[in-house]
């Protein structure tokens, strides 16, 4: 009989599978620890299986639970009321959860109420933005929950500073690193790219030498037209400069045909890419623009500029250490940090302690510790 325990690993949107698939490649090894993979299916994704399976190297989900979309309240009630069956039918040992989004708040909120031990990787990162969704996600998860797994120091100091059990915390590295550095290897060992992506680049390439990678998916960047409209008056700027491929979230697509904003000629519109796709185009950019969290710690680990179109961050690691800027949203400042970079000017930097690949490892390791 299998005396292993069990835990339930959690994933609703795709950068959630991006930091769980080191962790389930690390627990595949282990002799004493058994998982599941719940996918919540916050985000709907017709292409997640090839995700899975040609990407990440990790098996398909166990449970799909089919949240859709909705408003927060509508989605987060969904998945607790279908997580809950879950574990109703199966009790795990442990409940693992990852990021910030509603998937994480919602099973969290679930594995409590059942008196069921919750692990939060990627805690403590602190915006202090409660107008940013992720930020109540953020707090309410680590509020709640029973390990702590670490990205960077501000996480570690924020939850000391909220009374967290300094034995709870534990400094590990970024998963989403892992996976970075795996899929990059994967990339270099001819992990194939699609033939649109390839010819997009070298085209690109042939004609300017280089090129900048554009982001924007916050609500409070795109449904607003005035700040929305500063954003891209920036970037139809800056692509006089250097041409732009903007990566266009459904949300930002239907915004810009919404307000009637358009793009200069030198921007070049492609839809949301497969990881191993996207990779294969920001890797080499002169330099990305995003108001995305976990794009500003891949690029400071890659070493690519990185200017945040946003008013702060709960990353600040990847300002203090890595390529990254904070510009805010104006066209003034979105173009300025811009010129710095493509003038030559970009900051140094250095990728932030143990962001070095083997997170998962050390996190599975304790985990054997504290769940067998």
């Amino acid at each position: 009989m299998d005396k292993r325990k069990l835990i339930y690993i959690v994933g609703g949107a795709r950068p959630n599978f991006m930091k769980i698939a080191p962790i389930v490649r690390a627990l595949e090894t282990s002799k004493v620890l058994d998982f599941k993979i719940i996918h919540t299916g916050q985000h709907y994704d017709k292409d997640m299986n090839e995700v899975f399976f040609d990407e990440l190297n990790i098996p398909e989900p166990d449970y799909y639970l089919s949240a859709g979309g909705g408003s927060h309240s509508e989605q987060t009630c969904k998945i607790m009321l279908s997580f809950e069956k879950i574990c109703e039918n199966k009790r795990p040992d442990a409940v693992l959860v990852v990021g910030d989004v509603n998937s994480t708040l919602a099973c969290s909120i679930v594995s409590k109420k059942m008196n069921i031990k919750l692990i939060h990787v990627e805690a403590g990162l602190r915006s202090y933005d409660r107008t940013m969704p992720e930020e109540i996600n953020r707090i309410v998860t680590d509020s709640i929950s029973d390990i702590f797994f670490v990205t960077e120091t501000s996480g570690v100091d924020n939850l000391l500073s909220e009374g967290k059990p300094e034995n709870t915390l534990h400094y590990v590295g970024h998963v989403m690193i892992d996976n970075l550095l795996f899929q990059l290897e994967q990339l270099n060992n001819n992990k194939k790219v699609s033939k649109d992506i390839l010819n997009l680049k070298a085209k690109l390439t042939s004609k300017s030498n280089n090129y900048g990678i554009l982001t924007l998916h916050r609500p409070g960047n795109v449904d607003n037209k005035q700040i929305l409209n500063e954003i891209i008056d920036a970037i139809n700027e800056i692509s006089k400069k250097l041409p732009i491929i903007f990566s266009v979230h459904p949300r930002t697509k239907k915004q810009l045909d919404c307000f009637n904003i358009k793009l200069s000629n030198s921007v070049t519109l492609i839809k949301p890419q497969s990881y191993m796709n996207f990779l294969f185009l920001w890797k080499d950019a002169e330099l990305v623009l995003t108001d995305s969290g976990g794009l500003q710690e891949e690029t400071t680990a890659l070493g690519v500029p990185c200017i945040t179109i946003r008013e702060n961050t709960e990353r600040p690691i990847t300002i203090k250490q890595g390529t990254n800027v904070l510009a805010g949203t104006s066209k003034k400042s979105i173009v300025y940090e811009a010129d710095k970079v493509i003038s030559g000017h970009s900051k140094s930097n250095k990728r932030p302690d143990m962001w070095d690949g083997k997170a998962a490892h050390r996190i599975v390791k304790i985990l054997q510790d504290k769940i067998s």
